[in-house]
């Protein structure tokens, strides 16, 4: 297919200082989970990266100094000579196809705990780190500013020795050395580097200088700085302080990288943002400066993208998580299959990754993180290892990926699904207040698996097992292989984390679950929402029937509402949302009984107990696996073999409830290792440290 020539501009060259990008796609700094501890992994999954268009590939945030670490996090480190070789093997993946290596130089300053160095942080000024930890840091002296800039220095010059082609000066977000500078709020100095807008700024400029002098000739010195804190008056604003900090340095960097800060803004879900939400932030910017301008905003359209750049927006198109969920979406573009792009979803599993210090994942791109250690490519998939006909039961998130791939691979499929829409659970949830671009998990996979001519979506068939068993000998439902993919219910008893017996008395209460509210089911009155999940079904639902006009109570023994959304960025304003909504919030409460017009709860660490009024109780607690088919066909292993059944699994959440990723990755899994060759006893490689 031909490029429409509408989105030629998105494959001009920019040139960035002394290099030049070969077209707009341009890879922002993004976490992962990777950093030093996982090189071999990380330089595979940025040269996916390059390969799949983007000009320029950058890495994650890399501390410079032992007086700056983030442990747990797993982050890169450039601390001595001996980490070149490790950040190497990136640059050489990236130049393999052309594209640019940029490196994010990073201090973290008091936000750095130093739980490993155990080297107290430094600040500008005397502070408690940023975080719970009983660890403050101390204030820097004239020498400390002087070493610093030093460490930066040389950091820079081992980054060129490394292979990088920009080499960035780190002022955005809120966990970054020269942000605290900057900050009137944090930045309680006296001297020339404290008090007036000029002075804040003068280690910045400094740094920059510094940079240029060390590697200007060959790397471009690019800044990534944050123009809006959305800290009012005390903070940096759009409308204030990031204009003029833009304008004392417009024509210092050789490119300005421009967001939001701090990162939960940067990378704000969709259930909270929507695509180019970051726009009337800096789009005064290029305004500014003759230098080249990128930023982000979630982009996945190409015609925002193009309009951006039309409209003198920015000069190249910086994504993050659009580049996860999709490595190809330039090549897409280029080669005019834009409508082929797996867009990124806003539901920020990649970051939840990253905090938890694994690998990175996705929810639309299951071989995220996988490209070393299983040798998963985006694009690329192993061909089929026979003939074989395969029936996948099911068409949520797992049985769709599942019949995709396998597709891919060459297999026939028969993809069945019991209800007259596909994706399960996906169209479901979708439907929900602020989930609706979840909906692309399952848009992609049906327009994918439609242009197959060997892959059948057979809709509203609720097979049974005889069916199943009946249909495998016939000539028009020829199938050797059965994955079944039949979701999971959630439970009506309040089993979960705090239960591991039925809670009594739930037979005397209108009693609901989120299955119930997602299928229409109303409920009526006062309601009472137990939430033993965590993550973000209980807050959306809190939020659902809010907003129909229902008195809400929502009780959670977790510490604060929806807890396990803090490792997506998204818990403070899922809280601060159902408060605004008058939402009643009651955490560290347990739910212990039932009765009639009412519920008993009790403290989790007293277990003092009190009543409170309800009419109808949501629970969302736990799931069970949908197994039953699964159970019936295995039952009778005698007439599998007599029906030419050669595998029988069960995938997604019928095997294990779990994310709507782990659902498509499963279903991914499976359709992989379909007849192929047992794998060893770990299924795939580890990156081990050398002793």
């Amino acid at each position: 297919m031909k490029r429409d020539p509408r989105f030629d501009i998105l494959f001009e060259p920019v040139k960035i200082g002394p290099v030049t990008s070969k077209n707009r796609f341009f890879q922002v700094p993004h976490c992962n989970g990777m950093g030093y501890l996982r090189p071999k992994s990380l330089a595979a999954m940025r040269g996916i990266k390059a390969e799949g268009g983007w000009g320029v590939v950058c890495t994650e945030e890399v501390y410079i100094h032992s007086s700056s670490e983030c442990d747990p996090l797993v982050e890169g480190r450039l601390w001595d000579d001996d980490d070149i070789p490790a950040l190497a093997k990136m640059t050489e993946a990236v130049h393999e196809h052309g594209s640019l290596a940029g490196i994010e130089l990073q201090h973290g300053g008091y936000c750095s705990t130093n739980h490993y160095s155990r080297i107290p942080p430094i600040s500008p000024s005397p502070i408690s780190v940023d975080s719970y930890a009983p660890i403050q840091a101390r204030a820097m002296d004239k020498s400390d500013i002087r070493n610093f800039r030093k460490w930066h220095r040389k950091a820079a010059l081992r980054s060129k020795q490394a292979g990088f082609d920009l080499v960035y000066v780190y002022a955005a977000h809120s966990g970054t050395l020269l942000t605290h500078f900057l900050s009137r709020r944090i930045n309680r100095r006296t001297d020339e580097y404290g008090g007036s807008l000029e002075n804040r700024v003068r280690l910045f400029r400094e740094l920059i200088e510094d940079t240029k002098d060390a590697v200007g000739d060959s790397c471009a010195v690019a800044v990534r700085f944050c123009v809006e804190e959305f800290l009012g008056s005390q903070g940096i604003t759009s409308e204030n302080e990031g204009k003029e900090i833009i304008e004392m340095l417009a024509e210092l960097p050789d490119l300005w990288d421009v967001n939001i800060s701090d990162w939960s803004m940067d990378s704000a879900t969709s259930r909270f943002e929507s695509e180019g939400y970051q726009e009337q932030y800096m789009s005064f910017v290029k305004s500014m400066t003759s230098k080249p301008v990128v930023g982000v905003g979630r982009f996945t359209s190409p015609d925002t993208m193009l309009s951006l750049i039309q409209r003198g927006v920015m000069d190249l198109i910086g994504a993050a998580r659009p580049s996860i969920a999709d490595p190809f979406l330039p090549k897409k573009i280029e080669e005019g299959r834009e409508d082929e792009i797996r867009e990124c979803i806003g539901c920020n599993i990649c970051v939840m990754s990253d905090e938890l210090s694994v690998p990175i994942s996705c929810t639309q791109n299951p071989t995220m993180g996988e490209e070393w250690r299983r040798g998963w490519h985006p694009e690329r998939i192993e061909p089929r290892n026979s003939d074989d006909g395969v029936l996948v039961v099911g068409g949520g998130p797992a049985g769709l990926e599942c019949a995709l791939a396998l597709g891919q691979r060459g297999y026939r499929v028969i993809l069945a699904e019991a209800s007259a829409e596909l994706g399960g659970r996906v169209s479901r949830e979708s439907r929900l207040p602020g989930l609706a671009e979840w909906g692309r998990v399952r848009d992609y996979r049906v327009l994918m698996l439609e242009r197959m001519a060997n892959v059948t979506i057979y809709r509203e068939n609720p097979l049974s097992a005889d069916e199943i068993f009946e249909f495998s000998a016939e000539d028009q439902f020829d199938y050797s292989h059965v994955l079944l993919a039949n979701g999971s219910s959630w439970r009506r008893n309040g089993l979960g984390r705090i239960h591991r017996e039925p809670i009594p008395g739930l037979d005397k209460l209108q009693v609901f679950t989120p299955d119930d509210i997602m299928d229409g089911v109303l409920a009526k009155g006062r309601v009472v929402v137990f939430d033993d999940d965590h993550f973000y079904m209980g807050g959306v639902l809190a939020e659902k029937l809010r907003r129909e006009g229902h008195d809400v109570l929502i009780v959670t023994p977790a510490p604060d509402i929806s807890t396990w959304t803090h490792k997506t960025l998204e818990q403070k304003k899922v809280q601060k949302q159902l408060m605004d909504l008058g939402v009643e919030l009651a955490t560290q409460t347990n739910l212990t009984a039932a009765e009639t017009g009412k519920v008993e709860l009790s403290c989790i660490f007293t277990e003092r107990k009190i009543e409170r009024e309800c009419d109808s109780l949501l629970l969302v607690t736990e799931r069970i696996p949908n197994d039953g088919l699964f159970n019936s066909l295995n039952g009778d292993p005698e007439r599998l073999t007599n029906a030419g059944i050669k595998t029988l699994k069960c995938i997604g959440d019928s095997f294990a409830p779990g994310t709507i990723a782990a659902a498509v990755y499963s279903g991914h899994l499976a359709a992989r290792e379909l007849q192929a060759e047992p794998q060893e006893e770990v299924p795939f490689l580890r990156e081990r440290i050398q002793i």
